[in-house]
């Protein structure tokens, strides 16, 4: 499972899998025991996790929340040292350590217990999501060495990579040079 296949519902507690999209909305499953299904219809909010960002006051303006969540696994495991019924005080120390740099005046409290309650949810029903997954990075093919080429083998590719063809060219250089 991806963090792009797992989303939030305005209204609604908790965390759903995305399973299909309708002609009228998409259909969630809970992430929990029950595994409830809802058809989440157009006057819905539904936010993906994967296009969800803390705030932060530098260049780039926000921080992932997929990273914010590999860190949380890195600092912390499954033991978070707060809850979503945490004291505010507690709450913003715990956001200071994850993101020395977040916004202080756009993170609110209740952004910070979803933030908490979502990492319960995720480190509980899938957290391969929590996990930094090194091996989907694909490496970029390297760069093919050019062979050197002599300086007449580079006109006749020159000359082979132009809209006009061969014949013509020479031609065209025939008669310059009669005149």
């Amino acid at each position: 499972m991806e963090l792009k296949e797992i989303a939030s519902v305005s209204g609604k507690g908790g965390l759903f899998k995305v399973i299909k999209p309708t002609r009228t909305g998409v259909i969630l499953e809970a992430l929990d025991e029950k595994k409830t299904k809802l058809l989440a219809g157009a006057s819905q909010q539904v936010s993906l996790l994967k296009e969800i960002s803390i705030y932060t006051t530098s260049k780039e303006g926000s921080y992932p929340l997929e990273e914010i969540l590999i860190k949380i696994n890195q600092e912390f495991g499954d033991e978070l040292p707060v809850n979503s019924k945490s004291d505010t005080r507690d709450l913003y120390a715990f956001i200071m350590k994850v993101v020395p740099d977040y916004d202080e005046e756009k993170v609110y409290p209740s952004d910070i217990k979803k933030l908490v309650s979502w990492y319960a949810t995720l480190s509980q029903f899938a957290p391969e999501i929590l996990k930094k997954q090194e091996d989907d990075e694909v490496p970029e093919k390297a760069a093919e060495p050019e062979k050197t080429l002599k300086p007449t083998e580079k006109k006749v590719q020159k000359e082979e990579t132009s809209e006009q063809p061969k014949a013509t060219k020479k031609v065209a250089v025939k008669k310059a040079t009669k005149e």
